[in-house]
């Protein structure tokens, strides 16, 4: 069991028989009384999101989760694979534990996975990633002083707006918890 106040983003924790991820965590304190701890989470299993509210002291019962290394390597029409680098070990997992992240995913980079036993629970990327501009309109020479934007298409799909002085070939970071461009990568 831990304390409601060490709830932090990215904690997973039971209630009910879910797992529950929390995703924000605030500590509202008023006037009187006790504190209040509200928490936005996702269920695991079910990708659904609801908020909770707990009682400073409150108790929650806590999950042994442990996370790994893994390099993408293929994804079909239900699943998508993934090795070990030490092993060579592969572990496929069901497209919708990766969820809108698909695009994220490139042949031989690698993923933090979350696991409870062997059952994964989220594929977690690193906060910015690199990807190439594989289609957008083209820039007019004198517009890059202002922050207007415009769609621009990515090598894995993907559609994000970014600025005008953006072309085609040009590589980009993408901010992987948003999905909104970064930075132009050098």
């Amino acid at each position: 069991m831990i304390s409601v106040t060490e709830l932090r983003a990215g904690t997973i924790f039971e209630e009910d028989g879910n797992l529950l991820q929390v995703l924000s965590y605030e500590h509202i304190k008023m006037g009187r009384g006790s504190a209040n701890i509200k928490v936005k989470v996702k269920n695991v299993r079910s990708g659904s999101t609801t908020e909770k509210s707990f009682i400073n002291g409150a108790r929650v019962k806590d999950v042994l989760v442990f996370k790994r290394d893994l390099q993408y390597l293929y994804k079909d029409g239900e699943n998508v694979y993934f090795m070990n680098p030490t092993t060579y070990e592969q572990i496929n997992i069901p497209l919708k534990i990766v969820g809108n992240d698909v695009y994220y995913l490139k042949e031989g980079e690698s993923a933090n996975i979350s696991f409870l036993g062997d059952e994964a629970l989220s594929v977690n990327f690193p906060p910015k990633m690199i990807f190439t501009v594989s289609e957008t309109a083209p820039g007019v020479k004198g517009n890059s002083a202002t922050n207007v934007f415009k769609d621009a298409t990515l090598e894995n799909g993907q559609i994000v707006k970014v600025p005008l002085f953006i072309k085609i070939g040009d590589k980009v970071k993408v901010d992987t918890r948003t999905g909104a461009y970064s930075e132009k990568a050098q």
